[in-house]
């Protein structure tokens, strides 16, 4: 998909200041994209990793590979780079050895040389790359080298050394010459407006040397040093009019995820689904309906950027995931031409899914838009982005399943959402500028348009929905359910984490219903021999496990990302107190992510996954009421914490001569499965709504 669209080697590699310098369209938000691009174009090229870099990733110049989402960048990015670096290599033996003899397999590449063996035939691959013309295409069915990818050396590891030692540079540290800081004024919630700003307030910010910006409801302080801004907005807040109307909707959402109130399709699986929604199975054997209530990203640093308004030209810094869909919906949203609108990419402390890393870059636009030549740094605050990032949307998947001794032989999943879909994408009746924040609160709005269905395969909601497992009889619904309390949109698996969460607690609650062995029952429904290796892999990491002892259980999960990338089997032992609380107390990860690019990059993301999947699981829960968000901070919205942190062992599969598979959201699902897996196995309960709190286990025990 992206070779379609750049076709060109020089699109993806070329040499600048005595660097190989890689492009890319996708952005490194912590998952080692950077890293893993380096490393495939040192293998393909043999230059040193200290000679090759990222070129920054610009609108204006990087490839259009929209979002950096879906564990795509290695199968997409990945793929186009390994493709036109393997073309360039073919390119530079064939044309040398045209012009200085030998067979063109015989030229090799070592140490950022070309050389013929057994003659003073030596030329730089930089220098000879810096003379190839400018529109050499890529051959997409170009070979990789041969031989199995290494991982960089620690030191190489890119950015790694500058984060360890403070020196690393995230948005949030930006500071240039003549510039300004912008705090957003916020309203009690999302339906408050404002009815008025007391001409007191303004006097004040008068008096301090600040400055207010107004476009309706949406107010933003402005000024040259950031402490004054802070504290004038947060009394600004206090002392403005609002009208809050009739607040937040106090609902139970988890009886407004049900069919009478959504709009109903068929989950698409390879190919798309036509005709009436089949009705449910008959006299099901086993069912059960799995919930999880609204989440937060709980990005570590709040969301901020810079923009900059001059001679016509709006540039912005932002660690938004999808920076072209993003500058569209920003010149949309103020007339401009697209050529105008410039997002550079740069790194904020956050994580992956749709925070309010795009709302902060259009609220400083805002800013700077008023301001001009000005550059303006506005950040999020921490009961900012806990209150007013897009949430994770609540979930409830619901379950039937008709078996024959230990075989499933029907099996019915139908799940329930809001849309996943709230990233500003261009679109129609301007959707894009309908999903930044700051437009519901100007003079004129432009609020959300209602949410319509992703159809994809294994898009949205309906993520992993599908079971990998071999059953020949599947009935497969989504429901989109309208009007719910909160903004939402995509969080790490969208979908996939609670759909493998809830068929992974299914089979195992029908495998010890039917006396089977939890992993010996998962084999005997797979068909993909490498599936069951992984799992075979994990059952003999378990029998070197010691023995439970009282009250300590033992659970396991396996999935596929997507059905198609990743294969993921994990396993966890975990205790159940007295007080009712979880600790975590081992965990074993076996992956089969195709062909390894980088082993440790993708250690770290398996086991980044389990850790974040731990947190949703014992700990995340987004709590309201008619006033407001009430999960402000880390006291409110507790995450998981050092002391229960697992021990964790991964163990990799490599498969060389496969394509490489994403794995960035390969293993949530599988850890939340696990875990309820192995509280029931410690305590015999049957966990459905995530997250497992103390309260939500003793309630569970009482009834």
């Amino acid at each position: 998909m992206s070779l379609a669209a750049y076709p060109r080697i020089a699109d993806w590699i070329t040499a600048q200041d005595g660097l190989l310098l890689v492009r890319t369209g996708k952005v490194d938000i912590g998952q080692r994209i950077s890293t893993a691009l380096i490393q495939i174009a040192h293998e393909e090229l043999g230059v040193p990793f200290n000679r090759i870099d990222i070129a920054t990733v610009r609108t204006d110049k990087a490839p259009d590979e929209g979002m950096t989402s879906g564990s795509n960048s290695i199968e997409q990015s990945g793929k186009a780079v390994q493709c036109a670096a393997a073309t360039l290599r073919a390119t530079l033996r064939k044309r040398l050895a045209s012009k200085y003899g030998g067979a063109p397999e015989e030229w090799a590449l070592a140490d950022g040389a070309i050389f013929l063996p057994g003659t003073n035939h030596r030329f730089p691959v930089i220098e000879l790359i810096e003379n190839l013309g400018k529109d050499d295409l890529v051959d997409p069915a170009a070979l990789p080298v041969a031989r199995p990818y290494q991982s960089p050396p620690r030191p190489r590891m890119r950015g790694i050394a500058e984060m360890v030692r403070g020196g690393h540079a995230f948005i949030h540290d930006l500071d240039v010459p003549g510039m300004w800081h912008a705090r957003v004024v916020r309203p009690p919630h999302v339906h408050a407006r404002l009815n008025g700003v007391p001409e007191t307030a303004r006097a004040r910010l008068a008096a301090k040397g600040l400055h207010l910006i107004e476009d309706g409801s949406f107010l933003a302080v402005v000024g040259p040093n950031e402490w004054p801004v802070v504290d004038q907005a947060q009394k600004l807040a206090i002392a403005c009019d609002w009208d809050v109307g009739k607040g937040l909707p106090e609902t139970d959402v988890f009886t407004l995820l049900n069919a009478s109130k959504s709009a109903r399709f068929h989950a698409p699986k390879a190919a798309p689904t036509k005709g009436p929604i089949p009705e449910p199975l008959v006299l099901p054997d086993h069912t059960a309906r799995y919930e999880r209530t609204y989440q937060l990203h709980g990005s570590l640093g709040p969301s901020a950027a810079m923009a900059q308004w001059s001679d016509g030209v709006l540039t912005l810094k932002s660690h938004s995931q999808g920076i072209y869909p993003l500058r569209e919906s920003i010149a949309d949203s103020l007339g401009l031409a697209l050529e105008k609108v410039i997002i550079e990419h740069m790194p904020g402390s956050g994580c992956y899914g749709h925070t309010g890393a795009d709302d902060a870059a259009f609220e400083a636009a805002l800013v700077a838009m008023a301001h001009p030549d000005r550059p303006i740094l506005l950040k999020w605050s921490r009961e900012d982005e806990h209150m007013w990032e897009p949430f994770a949307p609540a979930m409830a998947v619901e379950l039937a399943a008709k078996t024959s001794g230990r075989s499933i032989t029907a099996f019915s999943a139908e799940v329930f959402s809001d849309t996943h879909r709230g990233r500003p994408r261009p679109g129609p009746k301007r959707a894009g500028p309908g999903k930044l924040l700051a437009n519901r609160f100007r003079e004129t709005p432009i609020g959300p348009t209602p949410a319509a269905p992703n159809m994809g395969v294994h898009a949205g909601m309906h993520r992993n929905l599908d079971p990998v497992y071999a059953i020949e009889n599947k009935r497969l619904v989504k429901n989109l359910v309208p009007d719910l309390p909160h903004r939402t949109s995509a969080m790490r698996c969208l979908g996939a984490a609670v759909n493998i969460f809830a068929i992974e607690s299914f089979m195992d609650t029908i495998a010890r219903k039917s006396g089977a062995d939890p992993i010996a029952f998962r084999l005997s429904h797979l068909d993909d021999d490498r599936a069951r290796n992984v799992l075979l892999t994990l059952q003999d990491q378990l029998s070197h496990w010691p023995d439970l002892t009282e009250a300590t259980g033992r659970g396991v999960a396996f999935a596929q990302y997507k059905n198609a990338m990743t294969r993921v089997a994990v396993a966890i032992e975990l205790t159940v107190n007295d007080m009712a609380e979880i600790q975590l107390h081992r965990a074993a990860i076996v992956a089969d992510a195709g062909r390894i690019v980088d082993a440790e990059g993708l250690t770290a993301q398996l086991e980044g996954g389990l850790v974040q999947a731990a947190s949703w699981a014992l700990h995340e829960e987004v709590k309201w009421d008619r006033d407001g968000i009430q999960t402000r901070d880390w006291d409110s919205y507790p995450v998981i914490r050092f002391d229960n942190i697992p021990k964790v062992s991964v163990t990799l599969q490599d498969q060389p001569d496969e394509k490489s598979l994403g794995a960035g959201e390969a293993s949530p699902g599988p850890t939340l499965g696990a875990i309820g897996n192995a509280v029931f196995d410690a305590v015999g309960l049957r966990l459905t709504r995530l997250p497992f709190t103390a309260a939500s286990i003793r309630q569970a025990a009482y009834h």
